[in-house]
């Protein structure tokens, strides 16, 4: 402050203040008015006018680098935004180049001014091969990540790619990814990846927890404007609004899109050569549902494209989640797949009739993320409209809410069903589900604990509900026997003791394998 209102004295242009309060940064051009109702009124002009793709508008040095010569270009800590003014965060900038081949703009904001942030090569440490030549001072960047002051040297969250973002909880582990927005995802044609192609970094009051960042989204089906309220803490909470503004119908518009990674998991073991038991970021999508139920569905790996969709009014919350956290059903010390953060999503406005998607694909490669969830209003956006949506992302070890009363799913098992000692007649499959939590460490040892078992098809047989003490909980098992159809089938499971509900809602896709791979051993 005291340099500011020096600088006041002195008569300099507001350009010169930006460049003292910005002492790492390399401005562009004049500093402008920024709010979040220009940033709209920004994207309602751009939605107005045909879509204009900047992909690849970089020097030809840039686009032909290897990954290890990306990876050898390094931001310089010491060239962090708002190192030296006492404030909590820091940013660092993304270099453009590799797989980041479309220029992000980036402007500081302070006391209602954005100012751009123009390439300096001094940002940057480079030890690669390929000389990357003389680049310009409005090339732009691939994104940014931000630091925290408990540990300066970890980042906290991280806008890089279309309009993916990710962040960590209190492990400050890096996992799943959410995404601004996703457009035709598991349709017949080709999905739409909208980006983010420019951020405004609110400069941060001094040791304020809150840091404000907003962006502009464009696609050819539609503009958006993003409000991020990032709020650091043994959760990482984003409230996010969004204001859209398509230019044409959308076939399947996706509200606070989720992506994860599912490979291999104790329900599904369909690529089981790795020495490690289990490979994921998440195991499950929940769900609270507007009328009040708690629902988990265990990922899978699936051998083809499958969509699920749960139809949903006034949906209360969902999220990928990682409930297992035992080191030893992983045994990975490298990426550590125990500390993954989960991901919640909470409306904070009525979202009306539609539906939370689930899109699961084929992996053979743990690089690769095969899963999305999203909402999907049932009523297509309007195009030349305004459209606003408002929702609150939780990253962290847990979600903030659960189904308290009620005991949740700890694990999934499946395998090959029948009577241990018996010669099996005919195929079927077998399905473990543990639950724990709620009431169930309560309940006497003569309590009458009754699984409810729903199938879409098929006949469920050798049913069963008996404590688990080792969980402190229940586990319920059961017998699907096909039909000669290798179609899904879907599947609910719950406990109850009388007439009372004891658990959330387990619910599953199985799809059997052709009949003449059903092996009876």
């Amino acid at each position: 402050m005291k340099m500011l209102a020096a600088a006041g004295v002195q008569g300099l242009p507001l350009s010169a203040l930006f460049q003292s309060s910005l002492a790492n940064a390399r401005p562009i051009g004049e500093p402008q008015a920024f709010s979040y109702a220009w940033l709209k009124g920004r994207a309602r002009e751009l939605a107005s006018k045909p879509f204009k793709s900047h992909e690849g508008e970089l020097p030809r040095s840039l686009k032909n680098l290897s990954w290890d010569d990306y990876q050898a270009i390094q931001f310089r800590p010491e060239k962090s935004l708002w190192q030296d003014e006492g404030s909590a965060f820091r940013a660092q900038l993304f270099h453009l180049g590799l797989f980041f081949k479309t220029p992000v703009h980036i402007y500081e904001v302070t006391d209602g001014k954005a100012q751009e942030l123009g390439y300096d090569p001094s940002y940057f440490s480079y030890s690669g091969k390929q000389p990357l030549g003389d680049l310009p001072e409005d090339l732009g960047f691939a994104g940014f990540r931000i630091q925290f002051h408990t540990n300066f040297k970890l980042d906290l969250a991280a806008f890089q790619g279309a309009s993916y973002f990710r962040a960590v909880g209190k492990d400050m582990q890096y996992g799943m990814s959410a995404r601004g927005l996703a457009i035709d995802t598991a349709t017949d044609h080709d999905e739409e990846f909208p980006k983010f192609t420019a951020f405004w970094l609110e400069k941060p009051q001094p040791h304020s927890t809150k840091l404000t960042v907003y962006a502009l989204l464009d696609s050819p089906s539609t503009t958006g404007a993003y409000v991020f309220d990032l709020y650091p803490g043994r959760n990482m909470v984003m409230d996010i609004g969004a204001a859209l503004y398509p230019r044409k119908h959308i076939e399947r518009l996706g509200i606070a899109p989720l992506t994860s990674m599912y490979q291999v998991g104790e329900n599904n073991q369909r690529m089981d050569y790795d020495w490690r038991p289990e490979i994921h970021d998440s195991d499950g999508l929940a769900m609270h549902t507007g009328a009040g139920e708690w629902i988990w569905r265990p990922l899978v790996n699936p051998r083809g494209v499958r969509v699920n969709t749960f139809v949903d009014k006034n949906p209360r919350g969902f999220g990928l989640l990682q409930r297992d956290r035992d080191f030893d059903h992983y045994q990975d010390d490298g990426v550590f797949y125990d500390k993954r953060p989960s991901v919640w999503v909470e409306p904070k406005e009525d979202w009306g009739k539609g539906s939370v998607m689930l899109v699961e694909l084929p992996t053979v490669d743990e690089t690769f993320d095969n899963i999305v969830a999203f909402w999907n209003p049932e009523k297509p956006l309007a195009p030349n409209q305004e459209h606003l949506f408002s929702y609150r992302l939780n990253w962290g070890e847990q979600a903030p809410v659960k189904p308290y009363e009620l005991a949740t799913v700890r694990a999934t098992r499946t395998g090959l069903g029948g009577v241990v000692g018996q010669k099996r007649e005919y195929f079927s499959w077998r399905f473990a589900v543990d639950f724990a939590g709620g009431a169930l460490a309560m309940l006497g040892k003569d309590a009458k604990v009754v699984p409810v078992i729903t199938s879409s098809r098929g006949r469920i047989e050798i049913t069963s509900a008996r404590p688990l003490h080792e969980i402190n909980g229940y586990r319920a098992m059961f017998d699907l026997v096909p039909d000669d159809s290798e179609e899904p089938i879907d599947l609910r499971l719950y406990l109850k003791l009388d007439d009372q509900p004891l658990t959330e809602t387990w619910v599953y896709q199985y799809t059997p394998p052709p009949k003449d791979q059903r092996k009876i051993y």
